[in-house]
């Protein structure tokens, strides 16, 4: 009996000590991976990476979008509207290093920064727990002299998002807030289209991640919290401005958030501002529509279009105060006519809500007599 007990006791020890080696090695890839992330995340050489999983941004089942422990998720206050699509917006920088306030509303971030945004749709807009269907995941990764950007596309199984250059239309459907039923063919936009919008001076550049549009409170999952503070907290932003003295845009579509003309500026500064700007790829058109513009002509007020032709509806003047009808804004934002509708990228539908609010403002406004 005791060379059989010997010989038991033998096989426990081996199994024993399979389990600590593969512990250990699991541990090991574990610190790894972390140690990877104390610098930049990634092997530049290696990118764009054929999945979205293999960069690690996510824990668990990847459609719920669970973000592992230094992956922040963010929100802009007022964000792009594209289709009626809702965003998940995350943000990664390598330990150790931070972005920079420059004092002027704007983030310097370090090599290794990914801006990682999915646009999604609720099935009902009324009722998120009906679940949703994720379309595609951007990412914006700063290499070292440049911004570079990934797009990946979800299957229909969602269980899977792979790299893509070409981008396509996909249909989507969803019962509105109204309670009415909608589709329409969402574009994924390719490589190329992603820098007609991401673009300063013809170099591509985050255009989301500025201080005044994510000065504004956010639920995490251990509270609630400033997003300028929560990011100075988490070592992801230094020389940061106390929030309560940072700029900060309001919420469009939130009375209780601003006035009729801060949310009408914030809603033209997101969806337009980033083109219709002195460094933008719209500054031939002599539009400013930047949230801190101070000159009413920039804005469009009283000022006839550069390009006469069938954008500008027959209208003589961007904004004619007290008379949303007879302005050409409101005419191209309510339009998906080519070479008429405005924004030219991202929707294929008229942001009905949006287009109300900008003809709400310019009634409001007092202003010279254009006509």
């Amino acid at each position: 009996m005791l060379p059989h007990k010997k010989k038991a006791m033998s096989k426990r020890h081996v199994l024993i000590l399979l389990l600590f080696i593969l512990s250990s090695a699991i541990y090991f890839q574990a610190c790894t991976k972390e140690e990877q992330r104390d610098t930049t995340h990634f092997n530049f050489a290696d990118l764009p990476y054929e999945t979205l999983a293999e960069y690690d941004f996510f824990e668990g089942n990847i459609v719920n979008l669970e973000p592992v422990s230094d992956v922040l998720p963010y929100k802009i206050n007022t964000p792009l509207f594209s289709d009626y699509a809702q965003k998940a917006r995350f943000i990664y920088i390598p330990k150790g290093s931070a972005a920079v306030y420059n004092g002027e509303d704007i983030f310097d971030f370090p090599v290794g920064t990914t801006i990682i945004k999915t646009f999604y749709y609720n099935h009902d807009f009324r009722d998120e727990t009906k679940g949703r269907r994720i379309i595609e995941t951007r990412l914006l990764i700063r290499l070292e002299d440049e911004w570079d950007s990934h797009s990946y596309l979800w299957n229909d199984e969602q269980t899977a998002a792979t790299f893509s250059l070409v981008g396509r239309q996909t249909q989507v459907e969803w019962i509105h807030y109204d309670g009415t039923t909608r589709s329409t063919n969402y574009l994924i936009p390719n490589k190329n289209e992603c820098k007609d919008c991401h673009k300063k001076d013809s170099v591509l550049v985050p255009i989301g991640p500025k201080a005044r549009n994510i000065n504004s409170n956010y639920d995490y999952a251990d509270g609630t919290m400033n997003q300028l503070d929560k990011w100075a907290a988490m070592g992801y932003l230094s020389n940061n401005p106390n929030s309560a003295d940072a700029p900060k845009t309001p919420l469009w579509s939130d009375p209780n958030s601003g006035t009729l003309n801060e949310r009408a500026r914030a809603y033209l500064d997101t969806n337009c501002g980033h083109c219709h700007n002195p460094e933008g790829d719209a500054d031939n058109s002599g539009l400013s529509l930047y949230y801190h513009e101070e000159n009413l002509t920039a804005l469009g007020v009283c000022k006839p279009p550069v390009a006469a032709g069938g954008g500008s509806g027959g209208f003589a003047y961007a904004i004619v105060p007290g008379q949303p009808e007879e302005s050409i804004m409101p005419f191209r934002m309510n339009s998906v006519e080519l070479d008429v509708a405005m924004p030219e990228l991202a929707r294929s539908v008229v942001h009905e809500e949006g287009v109300a609010l900008i003809k709400e403002w310019i009634a409001s406004m007092d202003g010279p007599d254009c006509l």
